[in-house]
């Protein structure tokens, strides 16, 4: 069984969509096998100023990385960056145990879209 927050995060996603000059992007999952995402990041003075995601999956995945992203937004890099699974069902009033590892996706795609960041920035 869902959560009220788990349920409103799945039928009223926020942040979708794509950044288009993003500063970072991240993928996680196998589009070939089930669920896949990607998350877009934009930073001014090193705070996610912006965040964007698409997801493919089930409820569990679109409402766990809708999570991600607004416990992303508005903060320093490196905050964003510890964000993991465990504050991602937390935030969502817990997910059913076969449903966990959609957090997992929502953790490394912004950990990955950060990265992405910091090596473009160094690039620069």
């Amino acid at each position: 069984m869902y959560s009220q927050i788990t349920m409103d995060h799945f039928q009223n996603p926020r942040n979708v969509g794509v950044i288009e000059n993003y500063d970072g992007m991240g993928v996680a999952g196998d589009p070939e096998c089930g669920d896949y995402l990607k998350i877009y990041i934009k930073v001014h003075n090193d705070f996610i100023k912006d965040i964007k995601f698409q997801v493919h999956g089930c409820c569990g995945a679109i409402a766990s990385s809708s999570m991600t992203t607004v416990l992303a937004k508005d903060k320093p890099v490196m905050a964003a960056y510890a964000i993991s699974e465990k504050n991602i069902i937390e935030s969502l009033g817990g997910l059913p145990p076969e449903k966990e590892h959609c957090s997992v996706l929502g953790s490394l795609a912004l950990k990955k879209a950060i990265v992405d960041y910091a090596r473009n920035r160094k690039d620069k």
